[in-house]
């Protein structure tokens, strides 16, 4: 199993689903994973430690494992079959382990609540992981840092003296 962490959600300008974005913790490897923009909203909501008046499902969900003596230990993306992830939600319970199946949003969505590990199976990244192309990483910085210099050079030459007051 291979570690990660979320690195951002994105938004598809295509239809009404999210890219969650999970980063190998040891590598420059991805593994995007669609999901709706319910799990997408929730899921930044507690990436973004916003305060909610009532529990969310999620909240609702590890409430109840709490509840029963149980903690998430992890979650896997465990499987990848026919274009669709799979996820376990990994849960320690008197003295024993239990899986439950789960669609990886939700998944997800208890492991940042739980402050559980998220994994994903080496086959899944193995299969749809992707690594950015350094070459162009490196030559979009340079860019930037030229637009970023010259940006900083057009602010030094300002005198906020000679602006109009509107």
């Amino acid at each position: 199993m291979i570690e990660v962490k979320i690195a951002g959600i994105q938004v598809s300008l295509m239809s009404q689903h999210r890219v969650v974005l999970l980063k190998e913790l040891d590598a420059d490897r991805y593994l995007p994973i669609w999901i709706g923009p319910y799990e997408a909203e929730a899921l930044s909501i507690e990436l973004q430690q916003i305060g909610l008046a009532r529990p969310l499902t999620h909240d609702l969900l590890k409430n109840v494992i709490e509840a029963m003596g149980g903690t998430v230990q992890y979650i896997v993306v465990s499987e990848l079959k026919d274009d669709t992830f799979y996820a376990r939600i990994v849960i320690s319970m008197d003295g024993r382990i239990i899986e439950v199946d789960a669609r990886p949003s939700d998944a997800m969505n208890l492991a940042v609540r739980a402050g559980a590990p998220i994994y994903v199976a080496e086959e899944v990244m193995e299969a749809a992981g992707i690594t950015p192309d350094r070459d162009l990483m490196e030559e979009g910085r340079e860019e930037e840092e030229e637009e970023r210099s010259a940006f900083d050079e057009f602010l030094r030459g300002l005198n906020i003296d000679d602006l109009p007051i509107h």
